[in-house]
């Protein structure tokens, strides 16, 4: 893999303050200071805080998105599989650097309808889980649970464990074999 684009720095300058620093330190001096650039380079890709927090949504979004469509693909089974790969996919993160959650964050204290490319994605994945070919409430209550155990951590509520984690990834799998 090679390296990120200079939008993808900003946008994981961005991500790394709300994670360690908190929402309110998100300001654009930060961000530019923080991914090694002037302001004036930053307000090139994103001219506004609120065209930057949108960034990052649309970034996590696009790249759940891809993610879960290529392990779909891949999946040689027909029932299940697209829970599954929801599951597979939520469980071993979505995309490699977890700051990139903190964009959800920032888009619920920014804006709350930047958040609209995430829940534009749910909608459909929520079609697909219910058209799995399993039944459509465990099929919910499966991504139910991933999303609980994701939140969880993404809040920093509660961590269950790796092991214990490991688990729950293993059973909910196999719940939508059944």
């Amino acid at each position: 893999m090679g390296r990120p684009t200079r939008k993808i720095e900003i946008l994981l300058a961005a991500s790394k303050i709300v994670s360690e620093r908190g929402i309110f330190n998100l300001t654009l001096e930060a961000t530019a200071a923080e991914a090694g650039i002037s302001k004036g380079g930053l307000l090139y890709h994103f001219p506004s805080k609120e065209a930057l927090v949108k960034g990052m949504v649309e970034h996590l979004a696009e790249n759940y998105r891809e993610k879960i469509a290529t392990k779909v693909e891949e999946s040689l089974e027909e029932k299940g599989k697209w829970t599954k790969s929801y599951v597979d996919v939520t469980f071993n993160n979505p995309y490699q650097n977890k700051n990139m959650h903190a964009g959800l964050l920032a888009a619920k204290a920014v804006n709350e309808e930047l958040l609209d490319p995430i829940r534009e994605l749910y909608t459909k994945w929520q079609k697909e889980i219910e058209n799995d070919g399993i039944d459509p409430v465990k099929a919910t209550i499966i991504r139910l649970a991933t999303d609980g155990i994701w939140l969880s951590e993404l809040f920093d509520i509660h961590h269950i464990g790796e092991e214990k984690k490991e688990i729950i990834f293993q059973r909910l799998k196999s719940w939508a074999n059944e």
